[in-house]
């Protein structure tokens, strides 16, 4: 990102501080929001702008509790699955009234990556544990098929080395993608089975490295170049690779500490963990969502400040509305409305952005 006059940075510092700055939590983080914005508060930007439902997700915390709420994904019945890692019930199912239907799990203290594959009208979920450095394939009930260990157990790793992955997505072939997100900054490729394929990346500054490869995610939107959608969330970038791990272009996303990108139709949707506030740092309590069209542009950032692109760059994004504390994860359903997940956000449940 080109430097910006030192005037205007101090102007455009003291507009981000006095809109992004958020009160000190001294009460559950739900009935705090709740109390700091307008009823039916419209969030977002363009034609994707959303009436924030703060009391959506909310369950009864006694039976029914949550620590972070990591992932969501929707199945084909139109139940939102949701991976938390509060082992009383990893997997918490909801309706899109917000209804609890179902809840089970007790394995996954670090319950964190839940990608949901449709394997010709079969559903199933892989589940990434990065306390536990193991990615498990599962029905849609909780019953494990797959597991797929330390990268070390087949040679591709050192013993030694980290393995904690966070993501996983599957390719259109059953191929399986692992992001090892908070290890050794590998995306791993295996065959439908489990067996090894090849991996990339790694941790480093370079274009086909990651700063915490934290997602993956198959994008078919040009169905004859399919691709992967790589997080290197530190670089505030998504990273494009080919099926077969080479690396293609970068999204260059500045300001946004982004989590995994979930495709929806033609646009890319994703939860923005951090943004830079004061002194331009990663900065607690400064997340928000972002959108970008087709043609990989943002156009819509609920709960941050407006895009703007200055000679085709696009420029710093920063959180401008105390909505959120820590966006990980996003699920867009067929009206187009948004749940989001938060990590580090008081042990909340999702909140729905409904589409207006």
């Amino acid at each position: 990102m080109k430097n910006r006059p030192l005037n205007s940075r101090r102007e455009f510092l003291k507009n981000v501080i006095a809109a992004g700055t958020s009160v000190s939590i001294a009460a559950p983080f739900n009935i705090l929001r709740a109390k700091q914005m307008p009823a039916d508060q419209i969030i977002g930007h363009g034609d994707f702008k959303y009436k924030v439902v703060t009391s959506w997700g909310n369950l009864d915390p006694s039976k029914t509790p949550v620590n972070n709420c990591h992932e969501m994904v929707m199945d084909k019945r139109g139940r939102l699955i949701m991976v938390t890692d509060e082992t009383k019930n990893n997997i918490i199912i909801y309706d899109k009234s917000g209804k609890f239907l179902d809840s089970w799990g007790h394995d996954f203290p670090g319950g964190h990556g839940l990608t949901l594959w449709n394997a010709g009208g079969e559903e199933f979920l892989f589940i990434c544990d990065p306390n536990l450095g193991k990615v498990f394939k599962t029905t849609l009930d909780g019953k494990k098929l797959m597991t797929i260990g330390h990268p070390g157990e087949i040679g591709i790793y050192k013993k030694e080395d980290p393995f904690k992955p966070t993501e996983t997505a599957i390719g259109p072939n059953g191929d399986i993608y692992v992001a090892d997100g908070y290890g050794s900054q590998h995306i791993i490729q295996y065959d439908p089975q489990g067996k090894y394929i090849r991996h990339f990346g790694g941790k480093g500054n370079e274009d086909n490295q990651f700063q915490t490869a934290h997602g993956v995610c198959i994008d078919a939107r040009d169905k004859n170049n399919p691709a992967l959608l790589c997080t290197s969330r530190a670089h505030n970038s998504f990273k494009r690779f080919s099926l077969d791990g080479k690396y293609l272009s970068t999204i260059f996303l500045p300001g946004a500490f982004v989590c995994r990108a979930v495709i929806d139709d033609n646009h890319v949707y994703a939860g923005v963990c951090w943004s830079r506030l004061k002194y331009l740092n990663q900065t607690n309590n400064s997340g928000f969502v972002t959108i970008m069209d087709k043609d990989n542009r943002v156009v819509s950032n609920p709960g941050g400040t407006a895009p703007e692109y200055r000679n085709g760059e696009l420029q710093l994004m920063v959180q401008s509305q105390p909505v959120f504390k820590h966006c990980h994860d996003v699920c867009v359903d067929e009206d187009k409305n948004i749940y989001v997940c938060q990590w580090n956000a008081n042990k909340t449940y999702p909140i729905k952005l409904e589409r207006v």
